[in-house]
């Protein structure tokens, strides 16, 4: 597997990109494990792709993955893919605060809106991944600058949720910017799309399944991750993957992160 990102230089604050092709045409069946971000996959290959198996529902082609999927697949003809993420309050507003993405895993068309097929036609033409990252960066800038953010008060609670990796009590985060914990859990759930307390068990999770992927045993990960014991661990990544803590560690999903993302880009201040 090829594995290409962009420059620093060209980073934009809460996304992540990352492009992929596979060396030699093939076959795939991959289990994705659940990620603290929305991510946008491209289909840049030819033929009849891949295609994303979510709860019983299927997708082909390029998609836009909500936070919590649960048990989610992709298999078929692996070829070129360009893989966005983007932290929750970024995705409120490229995407729109009102749309609902929690749980689902829709087509980037119906997502994206009028112009999606030429953004697609655009990044598939396009054979250089500095080219792609370009574009794609340049689309999701313009979005960023024609639309409402979410409130500062959310932002500020998101990243402090990742920076926690979890392990945060939302009574103090409402202290923080000066909210009741009523009118945090409010916005926070109306703007991106999920409860503050349930964004804390994804981040905390997430960091778990990195943990296993990189093969610390299950007892440690659970204590260092902030879980009661071992049982609550397989609970909670049984939840979150429908997998088990062993299956998790041996996840090509996160095996590729280390690749892509040898490290988690800073957290922008504000």
């Amino acid at each position: 597997m090829e594995v290409a990102v962009p420059r620093p230089s060209a980073r934009l604050p809460g996304v992540s990109m990352a492009g992929f092709r596979q060396r030699a045409p093939a076959l795939v069946d991959i289990e994705m494990v659940a990620h603290p971000s929305v991510t946008l996959l491209f289909d840049l290959g030819e033929g009849d792709g891949v295609v994303y198996d979510a709860q019983g529902r299927h997708e082909r082609g390029s998609v836009v993955i909500g936070l919590l999927p649960g048990d989610l697949r992709a298999g078929g003809a692996a070829g070129a893919c360009l893989q966005i993420r983007l932290e929750p309050a970024v995705a409120a507003a490229v995407l729109g605060a009102s749309t609902e993405l929690s749980g689902t895993v829709a087509p980037f068309e119906e997502v994206w809106g009028r112009d999606a097929e030429q953004v697609l036609d655009t990044l598939r033409a396009t054979r250089s991944w500095d080219e792609r990252f370009a574009i794609a960066a340049d689309m999701l800038g313009r979005r960023l600058a024609a639309r409402p953010r979410v409130d500062p008060e959310v932002t500020h609670t998101w990243r402090r949720t990742l920076t926690s990796q979890g392990r945060v009590r939302v009574e103090g985060l409402a202290d923080e910017v000066g909210w009741s914990r009523k009118r945090l859990w409010s916005r926070f759930r109306s703007q991106l799309g999920i409860s503050p307390k349930r964004a804390a068990r994804l981040v905390r999770f997430d960091h778990a399944a990195h943990l296993l992927a990189a093969g610390h045993a299950a007892a440690g990960v659970a204590t260092e991750s902030g879980y009661v014991d071992q049982s609550h661990l397989h609970r909670e990544v049984k939840e979150f993957s429908g997998l088990t803590p062993t299956a998790v560690a041996v996840a090509p999903w996160l095996a590729i992160d280390d690749v892509a993302w040898p490290s988690r880009s800073p957290v922008p201040p504000g």
